[in-house]
């Protein structure tokens, strides 16, 4: 197994740790009546978000894309930061971090952690990751590809996001 193909594992099982994540909120949210918004978009963030592992590792295999240190090297060191952001919004969050647009009703925005901010952080961890993790082995077509497939599912998600924390603020 090559060193990228285990960086590819790592943020593989990554991705289950959030979904392990995410279902326990689930529960913890639906227990305080927590409402689910906008799930139309849900499955195409699947696709999306398991396809950039795929694809970088079929973009490296069926191309033979090189590492090329000039261009691997930085493209690791922005996936570290992606990933150390992605885990303090879901610190910042709690149990009111999700996969899907869960809110409970009545629960102020937080506004602590990454979340003093930036209103999305978690998104900006996603363009991050996106761009950087095919990258690190020249994988330009699975970067490309993943950046613009991202940006109109990123717009509706941010929307849907907005509108159910507006809808469910207290006061």
């Amino acid at each position: 197994m090559t060193p990228y193909s285990v960086l590819i594992l790592l943020v593989a099982l990554e991705r289950l740790a959030e979904l392990v994540t995410a279902q326990r909120h689930t529960r913890w949210s639906r227990a305080r009546g927590g409402v689910a918004h906008g799930a139309g978009h849900y499955p195409v963030m699947v696709v999306l978000h398991a396809g950039l592992p795929a694809g970088c590792l079929l973009e490296t295999a069926l191309v033979h894309r090189p590492f090329l240190p000039w261009l691997g090297r930085p493209a690791f060191a922005a996936v570290l930061p992606a990933q150390a952001l992605r885990w303090w919004c879901i610190a910042s969050l709690g149990p009111r971090w999700n996969t899907r647009v869960i809110v409970v009703p009545g629960l102020p925005l937080v506004e602590r952690g990454s979340y003093r901010w930036l209103r999305h952080p978690n998104y900006l961890a996603v363009v991050l990751e996106g761009v950087a993790l095919p990258l690190v082995r020249t994988g330009w077509l699975t970067a490309s590809g993943s950046t613009l497939l991202n940006v109109p599912l990123l717009v509706t998600r941010m929307r849907r996001e907005n509108a159910a924390l507006t809808l469910a603020a207290p006061g």
